[in-house]
């Protein structure tokens, strides 16, 4: 790792804070994050589900605060609770979301945690609008960005006439980022294979479906490639880079399982051009899908904050998008540097099934080196093993049972289907 060796500036008195709601333990991006920052000699504290998840073992975390959310909490708990974190720690901390739920929150109470936090200023409703499909939609329309084409039905019956003229195979999301702790509609991306299989599914969205179905672009001809940024108050870039993604889990739906740097100036121009034009400050992580059959670049998700596959990227003078952001935060200068292509991004713990997957499927990333310059693992790190450990104790069960339920519900969809 390049990084741990490569003299950056940064302000060894400010703390970081991993911001994270819901239960989602084995999740490795708060772990990258308090690694990134903590080689730097940055002390880090992160909100964590219990005192054995893979982030609180970390070495580089100075202190796990344990506090187990769902997302269904009201917001003045959820900020009455962050700061009491932040007198407890005692002094301006940066904060770094992992999810949108976090992102969201900070921003609409940007107020009240200024004080004990430092975060990136931007418009109190813009993150939320962002999280959500249907707010994507509307600002990818607005501001001439392709997207997929998108249906947010209002009552089954609006599915039901859908269903008559619909091409299939589509795709269905949860529209609101809160509504997926509250009441998911569906459980992560789901490819909908025919009108059957729409209409049963359709039966349990309730009467007010929270739920956008979505022209679905068929793997043989499209290709999925990843932004990651970060953009100043002046929603200037700071930071940028952009990758392909070449396996993920679930197959072609789900988290970065595999991936590669791999420069692409057309796409880091239509992602800044973006940005500017809604005035968004901060961490980004876009997942686009370039569209063969028309050549053209299609935003599918606008995550306002730290993608859990940051660390796939990182520039020849050690930053990521977090370091810029706390370099940013603090009054530091943020070094310049040309992105390390060619680098692989690997997530041991769903890479190998992903990779079943997609050899029996035939799908393979024409952009994707034939041969890694280097490899970020997710949980293995030389200098912080235990999270590595950890991550492999708890996995084992809720993996197993997560591949059994993945195949009753294919089997059950193919069964709609025929």
């Amino acid at each position: 790792m390049a990084s741990r060796s490569t003299p950056i500036a940064a302000d060894r008195s400010v703390p970081g804070l991993i911001v994270k709601i819901g239960g989602y333990p084995l999740h490795h991006g708060g772990v990258g994050a308090i690694r990134s920052l903590g080689r730097l000699g940055i002390p880090m504290y992160a909100i964590t589900e219990d005192r054995w998840t893979p982030a609180a073992l970390s070495r580089y975390l100075d202190r796990a605060f344990v506090w187990p959310t769902t997302g269904t909490e009201r917001s003045e708990e959820l900020v009455d609770g962050l700061l009491t974190i932040g007198r407890s720690i005692g002094r301006p901390t940066v904060l770094v979301p992992t999810d949108e739920e976090a992102a969201v929150l900070i921003a609409e109470h940007a107020e009240a945690l200024s004080g004990p936090f430092l975060f990136p200023p931007v418009d109190r409703g813009l993150p939320r609008r962002l999280a959500s499909k249907q707010g994507l939609y509307e600002l990818c329309v607005e501001h001439g960005v392709p997207a997929p084409a998108s249906l947010f039905p209002a009552s089954y019956e609006e599915i039901e006439k859908y269903a008559t003229t619909a091409r299939f195979p589509l795709v269905a999301k949860n529209r609101e980022a809160f509504e997926r702790r509250r009441q998911p509609a569906v459980h992560g991306t789901t490819r909908i294979g025919g009108p059957r299989e729409l209409l049963e599914l359709a039966r349990g969205w309730g009467q007010v479906p929270g739920v956008i179905l979505q022209e679905y672009l068929p793997r043989e001809d499209a290709e999925d490639w990843i932004v990651h940024a970060y953009f100043d108050a002046e929603s200037a870039p700071l930071a940028m880079f952009t990758g392909v993604k070449v396996r993920s889990w679930p197959p072609h739906a789900g988290m970065t399982a595999n991936a590669y740097v791999v420069d692409n100036p057309e796409l880091a121009s239509m992602a800044a051009q973006f940005i500017k034009q809604i005035g968004f400050s901060g961490i980004i992580d876009l997942d686009w899908r370039y569209d063969r059959r028309d050549g053209r670049y299609k935003l599918l998700d606008f995550n306002p904050r730290m993608g859990a596959q940051f660390r796939l990227f990182e520039s020849a003078a050690g930053i990521d998008v977090v370091r810029a952001q706390h370099l940013d935060l603090t009054g530091r200068e943020v070094p310049e540097g040309e992105q390390r292509a060619g680098r692989r991004f690997v997530v041991e713990n769903i890479d190998l099934p992903a990779l079943a997957a997609y050899r029996r499927s035939g799908y393979t990333t024409p952009h994707a080196p034939a041969r890694a310059s280097g490899t970020e693992l997710a949980w293995a790190a030389a200098d912080d093993m235990k999270p590595f450990f950890t991550m492999l104790a708890r996995f084992i069960r809720p993996g197993a049972r997560h591949l059994w339920q993945l195949w009753r519900s294919r089997r059950r969809a193919a069964a709609v289907v025929e």
